[in-house]
């Protein structure tokens, strides 16, 4: 019989799942890892067994008996069907009170599901959002744990270990908020990644061809934006992939990469929420509708036709100044994808009743993941001097710098527009701006139409009350409520 020596067991032996596994084995942790085919636990422990104690298990009867009680296992296997079959095999060889935590990218509503259950079964279950990729895994990730507080009093220890810390220290980990939760706010920071990654492109687009700036000079530019407010990851990698020639042909790496963006779900379930919650993450669908229409080529090639202006790139002087305001149009968006982010991070703990700390979710982004960026800290300061805060935008410091950039980030939409540059993101994010802050919206004018067209009635100003107006008869109004 296997020795009840690992303090948490790892199955799922994938790059991600062996990353992990590695990671707590050098913070000290003895490991138990089972992978469906034991080739894979076997190459594992030889390649890597230096760096720390592991206990290999051949079935999942022996993975269970090497775990310490209360047992801790973590799935790192494809979301879905796979999960569940896991959790199948493993469910009934547990006992109270033991542990099961998921570590892909799951759905929230089936973590939901899937924690009702075993809880049913009087077992503990734990959606984890783990961010920070490959790197991160081995590293240390930003980890976003869901389930309840009991299983965090077990399993937390061991995360903040294991986690990327901050430039305070602070691991990039707590715990989230009940069943879904650490699913979800995952769910939210892979939509907040599409739509920076698409502000990004926008503003490579931009400089390139009304700049007129080579994939080089862009480079430059980005290290010298990661120098300061735009300081982040995302800006970090991107000056890297664009100082990267292709060794094949000598030319930019970008220009002899395919131009469609993939994508692997989690952007499309943030806005998909979203649209079931009611929230506007304009900036975010935009996002995710840009890498589907990059991926449709017929559509495309049968536009090529179209007419439309060609960008003509701006003298040496004229473009540097044009950067600046790309720079400025660049912050301004994305300061707008994560007050839509966080709504939507709001909106869902309301109606899930799960009592998410936005601020506290701001603190565990700063390091590890894929959206880290010297302003969470700005962030996260924001939402603990009020927890009560609407939206970023009416925090004052963001609102004065956002009201300061706004005037370049309506010069470069106007540019793109006259040189006939998509730029979706930006534009998406500017309309949210406005809308928010406009006195009246023509919302007024569609509530009359669905009056007109479906009797489904409107509020009126001057007093309170749902009306209907007769429009087939004398057009007088009647009140309905």
């Amino acid at each position: 019989m296997t020795s009840s020596t690992a303090q948490i067991g790892v199955t799922g032996l994938a790059v991600m799942g062996s990353n992990l596994a590695r990671n707590f084995a050098r913070n000290g942790f003895t490991v138990a890892v089972h992978n469906r085919t034991t080739a894979k636990t076997t190459a594992l422990v030889e390649e890597f067994g230096h760096e720390g104690s592991f206990v290999a298990a051949g079935s999942a009867k022996e993975f269970v008996d090497a775990l310490e009680r209360p047992r801790r296992l973590i799935i790192m296997v494809k979301a879905g069907e796979p999960t569940d079959a896991v959790i199948r095999e493993f469910a009934p060889l547990l006992e109270p009170g033991d542990v099961i935590i998921d570590g892909g990218n799951a759905h929230f509503e089936d973590t939901r599901r899937r924690e009702k259950e075993l809880r049913e079964q009087g077992l503990h279950f734990v959606g984890v959002g783990i961010s920070g990729g490959e790197e991160g895994a081995l590293l240390g990730p930003s980890i976003m744990p869901g389930g309840s507080e009991e299983s965090y009093a077990s399993l937390g220890p061991l995360l903040e270990k294991i986690s990327a810390k901050a430039a305070d220290g602070t691991p990039c980990t707590s715990h989230v908020g009940p069943d879904g939760a650490g699913h979800f706010v995952k769910m939210v920071h892979n939509g907040i990644e599409y739509a920076d990654m698409q502000l990004i492109a926008e503003a490579y687009h931009l400089l390139r061809e009304v700049a007129g700036y080579s994939p080089a000079k862009i480079a430059e530019t980005f290290r010298s934006w990661n120098k300061g407010r735009l300081d982040s990851y995302l800006i970090e990698i991107t000056a890297e992939v664009l100082a990267h020639t292709d060794a094949a042909t000598g030319r930019p790496f970008v220009d002899v990469v395919a131009d469609a963006a993939e994508q692997k779900g989690t952007g499309r379930w943030t806005v998909q929420i979203a649209l079931d919650l009611g929230v506007p993450v304009s900036g975010i669908a935009e996002a995710v509708f840009a890498r589907a229409v990059s991926g449709h080529g017929e559509l495309r090639t049968a536009a090529r036709g179209l007419s439309g202006p060609k960008a003509e790139p701006l003298s040496a002087g004229a473009a540097d100044a044009f950067a600046a305001q790309v720079e400025q149009a660049l912050y301004a968006s994305k300061i707008v994808s994560y007050t839509q982010g966080f709504h939507q991070i709001q909106a869902g703990s309301e109606e899930y009743g799960w009592g998410v700390d936005p601020g506290a979710v701001a603190s565990l982004w700063r390091g590890g993941c894929i959206i880290r960026a010297a302003f969470l800290d700005r962030i996260r300061a924001a939402y603990d001097a009020r927890p009560e805060l609407p939206s970023l935008l009416a925090d004052a410091g963001f609102a004065d710098e956002i009201g300061a950039a706004q005037h370049d980030w309506r010069e470069v939409l106007v540019a793109a527009v006259r040189q006939g540059i998509p730029v979706p993101a930006f534009a998406a994010s500017l309309a949210y701006y406005d809308a928010l802050r406009s006195e009246r919206l023509p919302a007024a004018l569609t509530q009359g139409q669905r009056d007109f067209f479906g009797a489904h009635t409107y509020r009126r100003t001057d007093r309170e009350g749902s009306y209907h107006t007769l429009w087939s008869g004398d057009r007088s109004e009647v009140r309905t409520d």
